[in-house]
C-alpha cells in the first residue's frame, strides 16, 4: 500500500519556506511526538512522518523535483508493505532513505522525456522548471539559450520556447480554411 504525503504539510510549513525554517518546525515537531517523549500510540508513525518530509525538504534537489511536480511523493511503507517478504539483499524492509532516493529517481525519469520539466539549478530562477520560467519571463529563457550557462540546457530551451511559440501563434485564414 502507497501512503502519498505532503512533507510541507506534515512540517507544518509555507512551500516558499527557507532551510532554516523547515529545520525549526521539523525539530519542534520532533520533540512533541518523539516516542520517547509521548504516550501517544501513534508517535512512532507520527516520527517517521516527520522524518520522511524533513528527508525530502533538506535535500535540494529532492525538495527541487517534489516542487516543479507539485504532486506528493508516494512512498511505500514498511508497515503497508509487511507481508513477510524479504527483499533481495535479505532485508525486509528498504531504509528511509532509500525509499525517498527510488520515489524521487521514479519521478525524474517519468518526466525525462518533457524539456518543460527540466529544473534550473542555479540564478535567480534555481529550483524552477523551464516551463515555470516560460510563463513568467520567456526573455530570461532566450537570453540563457545564447548564454554560457545555459548551453546545457540549449535543446530543453528550444523546444519550451517552440512550444511557447506554437500555443501563442494565432490561426492563419489560409490554414484554417
Amino acid at each position: 500500500m502507497l501512503n502519498v504525503r505532503d512533507p510541507y504539510e506534515i512540517l507544518q510549513v509555507h512551500q516558499n519556506a527557507v532551510p532554516e525554517v523547515i529545520e525549526a518546525a521539523y525539530r519542534t515537531l520532533a520533540r512533541l511526538h518523539h516516542p520517547d517523549r509521548t504516550d501517544d500510540p501513534d508517535a512512532d508513525s507520527a516520527m517517521a512522518d516527520l522524518n520522511w518530509a524533513y528527508a525530502v525538504l533538506r535535500e535540494p534537489s529532492l525538495r527541487a523535483s517534489y516542487d516543479s511536480s507539485h504532486v506528493a511523493i508516494a512512498v511505500e511503507t514498511p508497515a503497508a508493505a509487511d507481508d513477510g517478504e524479504r527483499q533481495d539483499d535479505g532485508s525486509a524492509h528498504p531504509t528511509l532513505s532509500e525509499r525517498v532516493a527510488h520515489a524521487a529517481e521514479a519521478a525524474i525519469e517519468r518526466d525525462a522525456d518533457n524539456p518543460a520539466n527540466t529544473t534550473l539549478d542555479f540564478g535567480r530562477f534555481a529550483g524552477m522548471t523551464l516551463r515555470q520560467i516560460a510563463r513568467i519571463e520567456p526573455g530570461y529563457l532566450e537570453w540563457l539559450r545564447r548564454h554560457s550557462s545555459g548551453l546545457r540546457y540549449r535543446h530543453q530551451i528550444d523546444r519550451v520556447l517552440e512550444s511557447l511559440a506554437g500555443a501563442r501563434t494565432p490561426v492563419s485564414k489560409a490554414s484554417a480554411e
